[in-house]
């Protein structure tokens, strides 16, 4: 395969493509064993999670509607990803932009037209950005490592959250329940009629494209790539390392942040206790399983998406429980990421360098930041 590579660049985007199609064969095929084991038939449960998920046009708008937050926080998860930082903490950000959406509308519900709209859209993203901008500014000033930062920060975010919720914004008419007050009309994110489908697609898809476009086609897209490659040569071109770092990781939370929005103002309606079931984590791992490219990550999203829906529905339908769901789907997820591995040491890494346009995408360095 090294030779047949090195004689036709252009076939790695297909060898990538067939590779991550087998390594998904390959999964399913060991957790029908699995399933056989616990003796379940594999082909009905394939059936019912397929027919969950994508079966009709409810079960695909479901799916998109898991396939949302994923979205935004694996793309929260790619942009510090091209500078060569581990973005963990897309949960705690996501939790952060949950919590500055619900003030947006507790304090400006009042305000005229679709002002109390656009407050809660700008509210979560500045939630999720000073959650991204303070382990960010850690790197740069104390040299803290930021996968551990921002993972640290995701307990101290779902508390706070939790803090919020118990008490002082608890709505007290709700009687046992604990929970906020349901958000006003004029707050609410925009759906498709007949469906949960709500703006944060939109920005979901206008996030992936936008980073695609200025991590490829701009001077600031540039200089992430060159300080992502190595942060010395960016040093010597006149970039400022520093003042990069911070902002690619506090727009990153912003991103993750609207997650957060989309959740108590579309989904949930408030804010309540666990309003993520660990989008943030799932949404790193599409991110990786998309290999940070900004344009694959919304069909990771979605086919993930289907996967955690579909896993729902094998509770309900053949009664397995919630460990065999989370079985299922990490055995595709170490499958997908596995077959990566394979590839990049085995084959790609015994591949001469080729001679790249400004245009392309920099090569990954983790760790290398400040």
């Amino acid at each position: 395969m090294n030779s047949l590579l090195q004689r036709f660049p252009a076939l790695k985007p297909v060898v990538l493509l067939v590779l991550t199609l087998a390594s998904i064969v390959a999964a399913l095929v060991l957790v029908a064993l699995f399933l056989l084991m616990l003796g379940k038939d594999p082909l009905a449960a394939y059936g019912e999670m397929y027919k969950a998920a994508f079966g009709d046009w409810f079960g695909f708008s479901e799916t998109l509607v898991v396939a949302i937050p994923v979205l935004l926080c694996a793309c929260a998860v790619a942009l510090p990803a091209r500078l060569g930082l581990f973005n963990v903490g897309a949960e705690g950000q996501l939790y952060l932009g949950a919590i500055c959406a619900t003030a947006a509308d507790r304090y400006f519900q009042h305000l005229p037209g679709t002002l109390p709209l656009v407050s809660v859209v700008v509210c979560s993203f500045l939630g999720g950005a000073l959650w991204g901008f303070i382990p960010g500014a850690l790197r740069v000033w104390f040299r803290v490592n930021e996968t551990i930062s921002t993972l640290m920060l995701n307990f101290v975010a779902i508390n706070l959250s939790n803090y919020f919720v118990f008490g002082p914004w608890r709505d007290q008419s709700s009687g046992n329940f604990v929970l906020t007050a349901a958000f006003a009309t004029v707050s609410r994110f925009p759906m498709i009629p007949g469906t949960r489908i709500h703006l944060g697609l939109v920005l979901g898809l206008l996030a992936g494209l936008t980073l695609f476009l200025v991590l490829r086609f701009t001077v600031w897209g540039y200089r992430i790539r060159m300080i992502g490659d190595n942060p010395k040569v960016g040093r010597y071109a006149g970039f400022n390392v520093n003042w990069t770092v911070l902002l690619v990781m506090a727009v990153a939370g912003g991103i993750a942040g609207w997650a957060g929005g989309g959740e108590v103002a579309a989904i949930q309606g408030r804010l309540r206790p666990g309003i993520s079931p660990g989008f943030g984590y799932t949404g790193f791992l599409v991110a990786w399983l998309a290999r940070h490219n900004e344009l694959a990550i919304p069909a990771y999203a979605v086919l993930v998406g289907g996967l955690l829906l579909g896993g729902d529905v094998l509770q309900i339908s053949l009664g397995l429980p919630q460990a065999t769901v989370n079985i299922v789907q990490g055995v595709v997820f170490f499958f997908i990421l596995g077959s990566e591995w394979w590839l990049q040491r085995r084959v790609l890494d015994h591949i001469p360098a080729q001679p790249e346009p400004l245009s392309s995408t920099a090569p990954q360095s983790p760790g290398a930041a400040a």
